[in-house]
């Protein structure tokens, strides 16, 4: 190759260098300007990431629901009128604490873990009655703390929630608004439930058993023959009270009225969406049947010890069961139905659910409860619709939100002590009281006008 040719070769074996160089150079020239544009790029996902949360937290705290008076079903009546019209917390506005207090479950979560704020420790003198089977039933007593609006003697029998007794947070703070409105108050104290209080008989407390309530509401009427009554039940509590009323009519004897709150009507119907994952029902179960094993299994030698005279279809076996059972439905039919002798778990929830006695209860009712209650599927709603719209006695209320047994109220995070529950229960016996003094004047008044004529 000449040299001329040797000098080509070489200039075109540098510009092809020069021209990699150039490009290198410029590719590292595109990269750095590439970078600065990255952070852009994570601070989008950072505000996709933030805006997911605030969407979930949205969703789960319910925050856009709005507030609202509760849905009323009742037929229109003299009755009902006057309640509209004395009872405002039936027309206004139930405002639950803005951040939390439109979740269903934070209600429920913060009644069954804390129970109530600031709750008052209220005085009272403790019971006991020993029933026919050797059961021995105890309840508080609670005398009034100021004089009742209408001036007479008024006390209110209370049936607290599963497994709950007077010692309870939310019992307590009710009981003590109950007292300083001038009712004495008298608590029954679940069979079973008081950890300090050993059974006597291979018994506890069960879905609808009503002899203890029923021997707290005679030895109050034997007591105080003066007395009226406001029957007051909660969660449980409300089925047992509605089912003691329409088992015969001499419990309605003295009844003012009653209240049940946040109660499921029919454990027959209840059972299969109980097992649901729905609103975490199925969870819910799991919890509660772990506290009702606690509490059977600490009274295990006065129930399945060898000295015990246990009901004939109570065997040792179903201890063994008791261990393995994870809802409240295995337990009612392994242990629960076997205290009454019932044959079956359909047989047992037939039988004690309050349903099947409603339409036998003649007094005023009222019953309560909140639409997104986690416990309670919308579905057994349908029967206080159906009642309210057949019995002239009955109201149902049914809030927007409450959750089960919560019904708190606050501004916007920190709830106030007494609850709207607590206060629509005393506004609704107070209004009662002053109902029945009004007809009680008025039939007085027609008596002496026709004495006159």
């Amino acid at each position: 190759m000449s040299a001329a040719g040797r000098r080509g070769a070489v200039g075109t074996g540098l510009g092809a260098s020069r021209a990699a160089a150039v490009n290198h150079a410029q590719i590292k020239m595109n990269a750095m300007l590439e970078t600065p544009e990255l952070p852009a790029v994570f601070d989008g996902v950072k505000l996709a990431a933030v805006a997911a949360v605030l969407y979930v937290i949205v969703r789960c705290l319910n925050l856009k629901s709005p507030t609202a008076p509760p849905d009323l079903y009742f037929q229109d009546s003299g009755l009902s009128r006057f309640l509209l019209k004395s009872c405002p917390l039936l027309t206004k506005e139930y405002i639950p604490p803005l951040i939390w207090g439109k979740s269903g479950h934070i209600q429920t979560a913060l009644y069954g873990k804390m129970g109530r704020v600031r709750s008052p420790h209220p005085y009272g003198h403790r019971k006991f009655i020993t029933m026919s089977d050797g059961a021995t039933s105890t309840f508080d007593l609670f005398e009034p703390l100021a004089e009742h609006c209408v001036g007479d003697d008024i006390t209110m029998v209370i049936c607290p929630g599963i497994a709950n007794h007077s010692e309870k947070q939310y019992i307590r703070t009710f009981v003590d608004y109950a007292q300083k409105n001038g009712y004495r108050c008298a608590v029954l104290n679940h069979l079973g439930a008081l950890p300090n209080i050993e059974l006597t008989s291979p018994r506890m407390f069960t879905y609808g058993c009503t002899w203890e309530f029923g021997a707290m509401v005679n030895y109050i009427k034997k007591t105080y023959p003066q007395t009226q009554l406001v029957v007051v039940g909660f969660s449980l509590g409300g089925n047992i009270v509605c089912k003691y009323l329409g088992e015969t009519q001499a419990n309605q004897e003295k009844v003012l009225c009653c209240v049940s709150v946040c109660q499921g009507y029919s454990a027959l119907r209840a059972q299969e969406t109980f097992m649901q994952w729905d609103q975490c029902r199925r969870f819910y179960n799991f919890l509660m049947a772990d506290n009702m094993k606690k509490i059977i299994l600490s009274h295990r030698q006065a129930l399945f010890g060898d000295h015990v005279k246990k009901p004939q279809s109570l065997e040792d076996t179903d201890l063994s069961r008791l261990y393995t059972a994870t809802s409240l439905m295995q337990i009612d039919d392994n242990v629960m139905r076997k205290f009454h002798g019932y044959s079956s778990l359909k047989e047992y929830y037939e039988e004690e659910s309050c349903m099947r006695y409603l339409h036998r209860i003649y007094v005023p009712l009222m019953l309560v409860n909140a639409a997104d209650d986690p416990l309670v599927h919308e579905s057994l709603l349908t029967i206080p619709k159906s009642l309210s719209e057949k019995r002239e006695n009955v109201m149902f209320v049914l809030p927007l939100h409450g959750g089960h047994l919560g019904f708190f109220e606050g501004s916007v995070l920190f709830p106030e002590p007494l609850t709207w529950m607590d206060k629509l229960v005393v506004e609704y016996a107070n209004a009662i009281c002053q109902w029945e003094r009004n007809k009680s004047q008025c039939s007085d008044t027609e008596q002496v006008e026709a004495d006159l004529e």
